[in-house]
């Protein structure tokens, strides 16, 4: 990888159909080659996504009036919202595509970002995302801090991963998110560790960082705002969220 760009979306939250639009119309883009590989950096307004393996119980736990997507990366249902740092990396993966090491690599930058703020990341066996140990000041159980969900199309990457910062963590408690049950797992946020309030601006350079060190970027530089379409872009398919996608790589 030669040259990574990451957009920086800003502080106000994006509707998930928005940014859903974006994602897919640069990914077109960067399968075309008509852009370097892309990052969107963003949080999103209020909503639940649900990946393949989401059932119908799941659907109707969510909290009355948000909206919930369906969506074609791996996964069950997950939030997304202020205060969550959620980054969609666009990237070309060199052949052979080993889905797998792209969501250890994601993970490794989100473990050295969390690392900064004196906590210890890491994998749980058969399980994506990462998690902190437990600690009996806070619970007997393991706390995940991000959660991972990501599809490989056409040999470039969408979706990607989600990072809690300072976001308000009630709204999971009504979910069972990403399968993990209560008494399994808790969801956890950086805020909520150290004690003090994290927001999405601070740990956003950090996580550019170790994104692009661990993707292997020789070079990468950062844009202010949605990239504008190029001479030749086309728009996204004419597809919802919903929609069913190609079977193709993806991870849970």
């Amino acid at each position: 990888m030669s040259e990574l760009v990451f957009a920086r979306l800003g502080d106000d939250p994006v509707p998930y159909q928005e940014g859903w639009d974006l994602q897919k119309r640069l990914h077109q883009s960067r399968v075309a080659d008509l852009i370097p590989d892309t990052v969107l950096m963003l949080q999103h307004e209020p909503v639940y996504t649900a990946g393949k393996r989401t059932s119908k119980w799941d659907r109707e736990q969510t909290w009355p009036g948000t909206p919930v997507f369906d969506i074609d990366r791996g996964g069950k249902i997950t939030w997304h919202g202020p205060g969550q740092l959620t980054v969609y990396p666009m990237v070309r993966l060199a052949d052979p595509i080993d889905v797998v090491a792209y969501v250890r690599m994601l993970e490794e930058a989100i473990i050295r970002t969390v690392a900064e703020y004196g906590l210890t990341g890491r994998r749980v066996e058969g399980r994506t995302g990462v998690w902190l140990d437990a600690d009996p000041g806070r619970g007997l159980i393991e706390r995940k801090v991000a959660a991972i969900g990501c599809r490989i199309s056409r040999g470039v990457g969408m979706h990607g991963f989600a990072l809690n910062c300072d976001n308000d963590l009630s709204w999971f408690q009504r979910i069972v998110p990403c399968g993990i049950p209560a008494e399994e797992g808790d969801v956890t946020s950086i805020s909520r560790e150290v004690g003090r309030d994290v927001p999405v601006a601070e740990v956003l350079p950090r996580v550019e960082v170790h994104l692009a060190a661990v993707l292997g970027a020789e070079s990468y530089s950062h844009s202010d705002g949605a990239p504008p379409p190029l001479p030749g872009e086309h728009g996204p398919e004419e597809h919802s969220p919903g929609a069913q996608a190609p079977a193709e790589p993806a991870s849970a």
